[in-house]
């Protein structure tokens, strides 16, 4: 692991999950239909995050349902 944290944002439109071991999660639901991240259902224009908490997160799957998802994680 680097000494530097190194932050990534992007916009997704297809099913997948963040990378094991990030040390922040950030997602909000920028489209039309309801998505789902880490099991849970994300209405649009609805965010969420996990702070860091001590040590990385696993793999958060998510699934955007036809709709858009900005995610911002921490590595």
């Amino acid at each position: 692991m680097d000494i530097l944290a190194e932050p990534i944002e992007q916009e997704v439109n297809v099913d997948g999950a963040t990378p094991q071991g990030a040390l922040f999660v950030s997602v909000k639901n920028t489209g039309a239909n309801i998505a789902t991240f880490n099991g849970v259902s994300l209405p649009p224009g609805e965010a969420k995050s996990y702070s860091f908490v001590g040590k990385g997160y696993k793999a958060l799957p998510y699934v955007v349902n036809g709709s858009t998802l900005k995610l911002l994680y921490i590595l």
